[in-house]
């Protein structure tokens, strides 16, 4: 759910920059609904990161299909926002193995890639305390305020993760005519809760055709 109460604006600093780590994985498959079990894998190696204010998993891209095990490509990759404090701790791991439903999901060694400032910004999922698509998109504007942040969100499809055996509803997102520093601040603090399962995580885009 969009939680319009808890942010304060700020323009991001050098002290309080997210960065994104990049790992390469080695896995043959993984669940469609892996959200949660990948959530508690890295958690239990990365305690800190339950914790750790701007921390986030971007979703993994996985191959389309019905099946309920997707394949992945060998150039899929797992990305986590961190602060660029802990990206450091991140880079110096050594190479670490997640069990996600019993299948083995392997980590290569992890680079940085900067968040850069675009015009149009998009989001695979973004928490919602309903499928009701009138209440999310209020919930938005109402974050998007309290951040101060001005540009045009285009509400996309709605989707669902299973959380502790519950439906979370969420929708796609894509806000555009951001100025570069709304960029930044929009990519650093996200919207709503849930960054862990993949919520709430921004990344510049070209185009609406995703939506």
């Amino acid at each position: 759910m969009i939680d319009s109460g808890a942010a304060t604006p700020h323009t991001p600093t050098a002290a309080d920059a997210a960065v994104d780590v990049v790992f390469p994985l080695h896995a043959r498959s993984l669940p469609r609904d892996h959200a949660q079990a990948l959530q508690q894998a890295l958690c239990a190696q990365l305690p800190w990161l339950a914790t750790e204010p701007l921390a986030g998993v971007h979703p993994i891209k996985l191959v389309h299909g019905l099946d309920e095990s997707a394949l992945l490509s060998q150039r899929v990759r797992l990305l986590l926002r961190v602060g660029a404090s802990r990206a450091v701790e991140l880079l110096a791991l050594p190479g670490l193995t997640l069990q996600i439903d019993g299948q083995a999901l392997q980590l290569g060694a992890a680079h940085l890639r900067g968040l850069q400032p675009h015009a149009t910004l998009y989001a695979y999922r973004v928490a919602a305390g309903s499928a009701d698509e009138l209440a999310f998109m209020a919930g938005v504007t109402a974050e998007l305020g309290a951040l101060g942040i001005t540009g045009v969100p285009v509400c996309g499809l709605h989707h669902q993760l299973r959380v502790c055996g519950q439906w979370q509803d969420t929708f796609s997102l894509m806000l555009h005519q951001l100025t570069p520093a709304h960029s930044l601040l929009l990519q650093q603090r996200g919207l709503g809760p849930q960054r862990l399962l993949g919520c709430g995580l921004f990344v510049p885009h070209k185009s609406t055709a995703p939506l």
